[in-house]
């Protein structure tokens, strides 16, 4: 079946349509799920201790446990000895503790948010995918959904013409990134300073730890939170579009070998690293794979 991307309206670009090789399932079809959204309101006040308005906060601890369980069970495969006559007055050494550093990344079975899709060798040549590496936003009802962080920007946002993104022209002269074949504009922001007071501010939802995306919807919020400096221009990435699957369709492209699955640290993703096409590469070099097959 050929699959067809939409062109993206929302700000004025036309993106080329790229059919893929047919195939015999229904993979690649773009799929129009709704980005998720918590957004009610834009509190720019502190938090009341009251605790009504206490926002679910992701805890990183378990993703670091998780990631020493994989360390210590790489490390527990029995090396195959020399010579099969084992010295009794032989010292056996105490297993060192397992610890995993400050950027860290493995292969995980099933999609969840702050995940990362990496395309496989199987891609190749789909020109929209080959190589990418997409940050999972979501899991939902809905389906999941995702934006691609190592496509080059090509354009500011003012470039655009658009004011989608580009409230009061704060954010005029930021990069636009693309972020996917489906028509929405999004932004990843990680505060340098003030993590607290954006996590509970009601605008945006959180990723990872310290890592949050907004829609167009609250970019005016944000516009509002630079202006008061509790957030840097430096400490947002915009992108235009995202990709989204049906709710099995991205476990059935998994099963069938074109992604490959990965938690990582979220100092993985640096916004700094947003736009390099050698993310892909840096990431599957901390899973200690030189290629996803």
């Amino acid at each position: 079946m050929e699959a067809c991307f939409l062109a993206s309206n929302s700000f004025t670009k036309t993106l080329e349509s790229a059919t893929f090789p047919k195939r015999n399932s229904t993979q690649f079809q773009s799929k129009r799920v709704g980005i998720p959204s918590s957004i009610t309101s834009c509190r720019m006040e502190s938090p009341s201790p009251s605790g009504d308005d206490h926002k679910p906060s992701i805890n990183t601890d378990w993703r670091s446990f998780r990631a020493k369980l994989v360390a210590a069970e790489k490390a527990s495969v029995p090396k195959v000895p020399n010579s099969s006559v084992v010295d009794p007055d032989t010292v056996v050494d105490q297993p060192r503790p397992i610890t995993v550093g400050d950027k860290w990344a493995h292969t995980i079975h099933e999609p969840e948010r702050g995940c990362l899709l990496l395309a496989t060798e199987k891609l190749d040549g789909v020109h929209i995918f080959e190589r990418t590496v997409i940050l999972v936003l979501s899991t939902g009802p809905l389906g999941p959904s995702g934006i691609i962080l190592n496509r080059p920007s090509l354009m500011s946002i003012k470039e655009t013409r658009s004011t989608a993104l580009d409230v009061a022209r704060t954010f005029s002269d930021r990069p636009l990134f693309f972020g996917g074949p489906l028509e929405e504009g999004l932004f990843l922001v990680r505060p340098k300073t003030g993590d607290v007071k954006v996590g509970r501010s009601g605008v945006f939802d959180e990723v990872m730890k310290g890592l949050y995306y907004g829609t167009k919807e609250s970019v005016g919020c944000a516009a509002e939170m630079v202006k008061r400096n509790m957030v840097g221009l430096g400490d947002f990435r915009f992108f235009d579009g995202y990709c989204g699957w049906e709710k099995e369709q991205l476990k059935n492209e998994i099963r069938a070998g074109y992604w490959t699955v990965a938690a990582c640290s979220p100092s993985v993703i640096d916004l700094s690293n947003v736009g390099s096409v050698g993310l892909w590469e840096k990431v599957l070099g901390l899973m200690g794979r030189r290629k996803v097959r």
